[in-house]
C-alpha cells in the first residue's frame, strides 16, 4: 500500500482508507447529565464497532483522530481521565486486534505522553507490526500543521547535510515525509457530531479525500450510519482535477 504523489482517478465502491474525526463524546454525556468521561467510554465502544465494520467490508486502513495536539489544553481532570482510558484500552484490546490481523500504529507527538503510555504504544506497534488485514492508525497528540512542519524539518536537515538538492523538493518529497507515507491517502473522511470542518486533521493527506459529515454523536454511531457514508461515497465521481469526460474515457475499455 504505497502512497503515490497523485492518486489515480477511480470510483471504487468501498474506500480503501477511511479517516474519522470522532466528535461528540462530551455532548453525548452532557445530554444524559453524566460526566464527560462517560461519553469517552461510550465512544470506545463505537471504535470497536468501526473496526469490526472495516474488517467486514474489506477496508484496508482506518485512521482515527483520538486526541489532537490542541486537546492538551482541555481541563486537567478530563485529560487525565482520557489518558487512563487510553492506557486501559491499549492493555485490554491489543491482543484481540493482533489475533484478528490488525496492525496498530500511532501518529503524533508521543513524547508528550507519560512513560507507561509511550511504552504500551511501542509494545502494541511491535506486537502487531506483521499484520496486514487492517492498518489501524491512531492519531494521538497529532496536528496536521505539526505533521507538515515535521516533514519540512526533515527535508531541511537532508538539504543541510548535502543529501538533498533543495530544488528537487516537490510534492512527492513532502508526501514521503508526512505521517502514513507508506499508505494511500484517505478515500473517505467522516466527521460525527455536527461540525463541518477538518480541525487540523491530516491536512496534507486529505487533499483529494471525499468528505462526509453527520449530526450523529460518536457514541451513537452504528454500522447503518457507516454504511450510509459508504453508499454516499460510492455514488460520487472522483475527478482529481480532471473533467468528467476525461474520467469516462479512462474508465472505458480500449
Amino acid at each position: 500500500m504505497r502512497m503515490t504523489a497523485m492518486p489515480a482517478p477511480a470510483r471504487p465502491a468501498v474506500p480503501q482508507h477511511l479517516a474519522i474525526v470522532m466528535d461528540g463524546n462530551g455532548r453525548w454525556a452532557q445530554q444524559r447529565r453524566r460526566p464527560r468521561v462517560v461519553g469517552h467510554r461510550a465512544g470506545a465502544r463505537a471504535v470497536n464497532l468501526t473496526i469490526d465494520f472495516c474488517l467486514q467490508r474489506g477496508i484496508g486502513a482506518l485512521t482515527l483522530f483520538a486526541f489532537s495536539s490542541e486537546n492538551w489544553g482541555r481541563p486537567e481532570e478530563e485529560v487525565g481521565a482520557l489518558m487512563k482510558l487510553f492506557l486501559n484500552a491499549l492493555e485490554r484490546e491489543v491482543d484481540e486486534l493482533h489475533r484478528r490481523g490488525v496492525r496498530v500504529r500511532f501518529i503524533g507527538e508521543r513524547e508528550r505522553f507519560v512513560d507507561p503510555i509511550r511504552a504500551r504504544m511501542a509494545t502494541a506497534e511491535a506486537q502487531t507490526a506483521g499484520n496486514g488485514r487492517l492498518h489501524l492508525n491512531i492519531a494521538a497528540s497529532y496536528g496536521g500543521r505539526q505533521d507538515i512542519a515535521a516533514a519540512a524539518r526533515a527535508l531541511a536537515r537532508e538539504a543541510a547535510a548535502g543529501r538533498l538538492d533543495p530544488e528537487r523538493i516537490d510534492q512527492a518529497a513532502v508526501a514521503a515525509h508526512v505521517a502514513l507515507a507508506d499508505l494511500p491517502p484517505p478515500d473517505l473522511f467522516i466527521r460525527t457530531g455536527g461540525d463541518c470542518r477538518i480541525s487540523n486533521f491530516l491536512l496534507w493527506q486529505l487533499a483529494y479525500t471525499e468528505l462526509w459529515f453527520t449530526e450523529t454523536l460518536w457514541p451513537d454511531v452504528d454500522a447503518g450510519l457507516l454504511q450510509r457514508a459508504l453508499d454516499d461515497y460510492a455514488g460520487r465521481e472522483r475527478r482529481f482535477g480532471l473533467t468528467s469526460a476525461q474520467i469516462a474515457a479512462m474508465e472505458t475499455p480500449a
